[in-house]
């Protein structure tokens, strides 16, 4: 499968507890990638601003309790 054209057709084509079982196995993957993404982002600072401004905005009391 080298396209996404075929990959789609293959899903098509699969039953009810194959698509199933895809569904799980690609909401973990998914997960995992995004996860990967996020501690990538973290580590490199991208996300300092965003952190600071949270923080700033809970100093001013700008926050309300969920």
């Amino acid at each position: 499968m080298s396209s996404l054209q075929e990959i789609e057709t293959a899903i098509s084509q699969l039953s009810t507890d194959e698509l199933t079982a895809f569904r799980i196995w690609f909401a973990e993957f998914d997960a995992e990638i995004w996860d990967r993404q996020f501690e990538e982002d973290v580590a490199s600072g991208r996300l300092n601003k965003l952190a600071d401004r949270a923080l700033q905005h809970l100093r001013e009391g700008r926050c309300t309790d969920l």
